[in-house]
């Protein structure tokens, strides 16, 4: 098991963490415009939805190719959920659970 992508997801939470935490902690940001604070909630769902579209899609091939296995059906998976509770934790946690899941069976 390799753990050279956990500085990268240490460095994408420090990145986007201040503005997914701008509208809890900042006084008055309900003043703001409408525009402004959709942005500011979107951005750190936004980030993680391209960093999954890129590493889990698609294929380091070249050209890059889509990707076939149980990635892209996590993905689908955590869209699902995140749409249908408005919860991205158990979204990616769902998503979490099938990989480990179809590892442990040895179908992925």
């Amino acid at each position: 098991m390799s753990l050279g992508l956990i500085p990268l997801a240490i460095l994408m939470w420090a990145v986007t963490y201040p503005a997914r935490a701008l509208p809890m902690l900042a006084p008055g940001i309900e003043r703001l415009p409408p525009v402004a604070v959709a942005y500011l909630r979107l951005a750190g769902p936004a980030a993680l939805a391209a960093l999954a579209a890129v590493n889990c899609l698609l294929t380091a091939d070249s050209p890059p190719r889509l990707a076939l296995g149980v990635a892209p059906l996590a993905v689908g998976v955590c869209v699902v959920v995140v749409w249908r509770t408005r919860q991205l934790f158990f979204g990616v946690g769902a998503a979490v659970l099938l990989v480990a899941v179809t590892r442990a069976l040895g179908a992925a």
